[in-house]
């Protein structure tokens, strides 16, 4: 048994095609197939269902999977402890980003941080919360970025900013000069992003501390902050954008901004990775990069986008 062999074998788990996963891990299919069928002559079980399409694991397959993690994992350790050693910040390293941050976030430090460590070869998915815990918990990524608190035993936080929440609402233009309190809003009239979007769940403690849950009805939800936006503009309800999802509103639109009293309600953004620690180095790095373009941002924002060490 060689950890070359599980590689194999957690490929073609991911893929369920042999295929597929000869293609992910630069060797050819015969090659792959030789391997595997090696290993499972070697343990005397069969771990994949062959005869199943897609490719399905066995029973024994399963639980053979998920101790391959753990020992591939933890062999990715050693390496891990000499490049920290040596000072070196390079490799692969594969990050998740939630959808409602993905898109104001990347842009601002994402060419900062490839110029800045060329030798780090980034693999970015947009991933909801639920995947990215999975994936962290199976090392299919090595860090993510997403709203906490999770609460999850077996992911540390970084906290990177608070992001505010700022009201979009065209029907009430005239008087979003004056600032917004949490009791203002009205949740019958609450667009929202649709189900699996960890957004919606802030939103809804937002307005639970305010509401009667027996009573709350919501008009309309959407999978995007755009979409969000044009139904507001038609006279349909109000919705919430994190800050940064305001930037690039027209000079028009944001004169639909409400903006909260402070303390405004905020999100927290972090940066999460396993409780293995695993590319400590090229998780500090980027810490360090988003913390330097948060800091510009904030310097130029008419809204506080708070600090960790400043919320403390």
């Amino acid at each position: 048994m060689t950890i070359t062999q599980l590689k194999y074998v957690l490929a073609v788990a991911q893929y369920q095609n042999f295929t597929k996963a000869a293609d992910k891990v630069f060797v050819t299919q015969p090659t792959l197939s030789m391997q595997i069928q090696k290993l499972e002559d070697e343990l005397d079980v069969q771990i994949f269902d062959r005869s199943k399409k897609p490719i399905e694991l066995t029973e024994t397959g399963k639980k053979i999977v998920q101790q391959a993690r753990n020992i591939v994992n933890e062999s990715d350790r050693i390496q891990d402890i000499v490049d920290q050693e040596k000072g070196f910040i390079g490799g692969e390293f594969k990050i998740g980003v939630i959808p409602t941050v993905m898109p104001t976030l990347l842009p601002m430090f994402l060419t900062n941080f490839v110029n800045r460590y060329p030798k780090v070869k980034l693999r970015i998915q947009e991933l909801t919360t639920e995947s990215i815990v999975e994936s962290l918990i199976d090392g299919s990524i090595d860090a993510a970025i997403a709203a906490t608190p999770l609460r999850n035993e077996f992911i540390k936080e970084r906290v990177l900013y608070y992001e505010p929440f700022v009201a979009y609402d065209p029907r009430k233009a005239s008087t979003c000069k004056a600032k917004l309190k949490v009791s203002d809003i009205n949740v019958d009239e609450l667009l929202l992003l649709e189900d699996g979007h960890c957004f919606k769940d802030s939103i809804l403690n937002l307005c639970k501390s305010t509401r009667d849950t027996d009573t709350e009805r919501f008009m309309l939800e959407s999978g995007s902050f755009e979409t969000l936006i044009k139904l507001a503009d038609e006279g349909l309800g109000m919705t919430l954008l994190p800050y940064l999802n305001t930037l690039d509103l027209s000079e028009r639109k944001r004169e639909n901004l409400c903006y909260f009293e402070e303390p405004s309600p905020a999100r927290e953004v972090s940066l999460i990775y396993h409780k293995r620690e695993l590319k400590l180095q090229i998780i500090d790095a980027l810490q360090t990069v988003i913390a330097g373009v948060i800091k510009g941002a904030i310097a130029f924002s008419n809204v506080q986008i708070v600090s960790p060490v400043a919320k403390k």
